[in-house]
């Protein structure tokens, strides 16, 4: 039996992939983060199936029910918001199942910060702007931030940032990148992006606080900060240049 951690998507039901969906329709157990993962999702579990929402539930007792589930011989659908590999807490689930034996597989999901773009119409990524995405966050009551990966250290790169759990510290945000951006940088928050009450803030590095304050927003909310997201003036990229020739796309023949 196997237990399989999935990525439900930054909100929207239709946003898991096929494949997550798919495990969550066949397995008799199903453990999900209520607070950020929809209940249209694990509504596809089987009928009669054990499904339990684990946000009030600490690591040791969300392992003890996957104990019991794989010692009645059942597959399980861990299901987790966004994708698995960020801010999931997935790492130390797979850490305890791999001392107790059981086996387990990752099935990927859309990213907050693809959503965000997704929503803000955006690339995050523009010739001569920008070819850097940082993940990131900063340290609130959650686990602190490994030394040189503070906001200073990873905005003198110039690169886009996306930044995770933050809401709450959008005034540190503001004075660490300032210096490093400028007061004008374009700034958006992203509010439950892809839910029916989504919000989509754009601003500035030097207006962003006002409009989120504004807003009432206190949490689950994406930071993205870089030049990348206000830019218009920017080079095409070679990709489809006339005069980039590739593999797929020859160098046509001067006389044709």
């Amino acid at each position: 039996m196997t237990i399989h951690f999935i990525g439900a998507g930054p909100g929207a039901a239709d946003l898991i992939t096929v494949r997550g969906l798919a495990l969550i329709r066949r397995c008799p157990v199903v453990l999900y983060a209520g607070s950020l993962v929809p209940e249209a999702v694990v509504a596809e579990a089987p009928e009669g199936a054990h499904v339990l929402d684990t946000a009030p539930m600490t690591l040791d007792e969300i392992v003890d029910e996957i104990e019991r589930a794989h010692a009645a011989g059942h597959d399980v659908a861990r299901v987790h918001s966004g994708d698995p590999s960020l801010y999931g807490a997935t790492a130390e689930q797979m850490r305890r199942l791999d001392a107790l034996d059981i086996p387990y597989d990752v099935t990927p999901g859309v990213p907050a910060f693809a959503a965000a773009a997704a929503a803000l119409a955006t690339e995050l990524t523009l010739p001569d702007v920008s070819q850097t995405v940082i993940l990131t966050r900063t340290a609130v009551r959650a686990s602190p931030m490994p030394g040189g990966e503070d906001l200073e250290a990873l905005g003198r790169s110039g690169a886009t940032l996306a930044i995770h759990l933050s809401i709450n510290n959008l005034a540190p945000v503001v004075r660490d990148l300032s210096p490093l951006y400028g007061a004008d940088c374009p700034v958006a928050v992203a509010y439950r992006v892809s839910w029916p009450d989504q919000q989509i803030i754009r601003g500035t590095l030097a207006d962003i606080r006002d409009k989120v304050k504004a807003a009432g927003i206190t949490r689950t909310a994406l930071i993205l900060v870089g030049p990348a997201l206000g830019e218009s003036d920017f080079e095409d990229s070679r990709l489809y240049a006339a005069d980039h020739h590739h593999v797929l796309r020859p160098r046509k023949d001067a006389k044709t």
